[in-house]
């Protein structure tokens, strides 16, 4: 006779509290879109689905070293030539003071090591508002508690130093710094960046510098890495990582040719600036420029919740973007993050949609 389930499995209590806000509606998405409607994707930051292409000598690096049968373990802390590509480009970022070089398989399990490796029960983790949520889901499984500071929305999205300084106590162990920032664009300045090295400095904190951005600068700026600004100071800093065979196109990429990158600069800056202008143009709508990877977080004066207003943007217009409550804020505002990624008359006719949106619901 066949088995049948005597009880249902759960979950661990920890995890009742967890939100992934990019993925919590793809679910409502996917049924909306099982009803015959295209759905506007505008919610994930994926390039490659849009007009972005990975460079051919980074794919047949990639592929040479598969042709070449290196598919089986990689070692443990990564391939020899790709440990030291990451070396050299760090120390062409200016960090004078390595220490450790290893690579994971994506920045997400790199921030999983990290945080299991470094937080007891109780400790605290001062971390960015808004803030990209890998972060939180992780610190759920620890039994560690967020600290989160905010950003000032009216100076670009800059963290907010004083509130970081109010936040830090006898629990703190580490701050998170994502720059350019997920999901606002920002991107922290060198003073900046001296301030909050001195607050980890005074308080013996670690920093775990969230970088994977750090080539997508916009307006011709400078990404200045903090562990290069501060070289006494412990920090863990974060690239995009790969599995095995593509630790092979690591080093063609990070030394190879830059020059696809102009054209990936030109047009996100073009797309950036679409966005800012039509959100800024939108009732109710306000948009710090983003400088920085390929994030909004525009500002929304509405009278409902954040997460309402992207639950009926999709049901209504069948454009999918992110509640900015998902990535946390200050209290009594609301935003969503908008990756600008599509081609410009695919945004233009979007917020052309959220602009209808907005006036015929307010």
């Amino acid at each position: 006779m066949p088995l049948t389930q005597a009880r249902e499995i759960t979950p661990a209590q920890r995890l009742d509290n967890l939100r992934y806000a990019i993925r919590d509606l793809v679910g409502l998405a996917n049924e909306v879109k099982k009803q015959g409607n295209k759905i506007l994707f505008l919610n994930v930051g994926d390039p490659n689905i849009f007009d972005f292409a990975t460079p051919a000598h980074v794919i047949e690096a990639a592929y040479r070293a598969m042709r070449d049968n290196k598919n089986g373990y990689a070692p443990s802390d990564g391939v020899p030539e790709a440990l030291e590509a990451i070396r050299a480009e760090a120390e062409q970022s200016g960090i004078s003071s390595i220490q450790d070089v290893f690579i994971t398989n994506g920045a997400g399990e790199a921030v999983d090591t990290c945080l299991t490796a470094l937080l007891n029960p109780g400790e605290n983790l001062l971390t960015p508002s808004p803030d990209y949520p890998l972060y939180t889901a992780v610190l759920c499984k620890t039994g560690a508690e967020m600290n989160s500071y905010f950003q000032n929305e009216e100076d670009g999205w800059q963290p907010d130093l004083e509130d970081m300084r109010r936040k830090i106590n006898p629990r703190t162990r580490a701050i998170i710094l994502i720059n350019p920032n997920n999901p606002t664009g920002a991107l922290c300045t060198r003073k900046m960046l001296e301030q909050i090295a001195e607050l980890a400095r005074q308080h013996n904190l670690l920093i775990i510098a969230d970088e994977i951005y750090n080539k997508l600068i916009l307006d011709g700026g400078e990404h200045i890495s903090i562990a290069a600004v501060a070289p006494d100071i412990p920090v863990v800093t974060l690239r995009l990582s790969a599995n095995h065979p593509e630790q092979y196109a690591i080093k063609v990429a990070l030394e190879g040719p830059q020059d696809h990158l102009i054209e990936v600069r030109r047009k996100l800056s073009a797309r950036r600036d679409i966005t800012v202008e039509a959100c800024n143009a939108i009732p109710r709508m306000s948009c710090v420029p983003p400088r920085g990877a390929f994030y909004a977080f525009p500002k929304i004066d509405i009278p409902e919740g954040d997460n309402v207003w992207v639950k009926e943007l999709l049901l209504q217009k069948h454009i999918l973007v992110v509640h900015g409550s998902g990535f946390g804020q200050k209290p009594g505002t609301k935003h969503f993050r908008i990756v600008f990624l599509p081609q410009e008359e695919v945004l233009k006719k979007a917020y052309a949609e959220i602009g209808d949106f907005m006036k015929g619901r307010y």
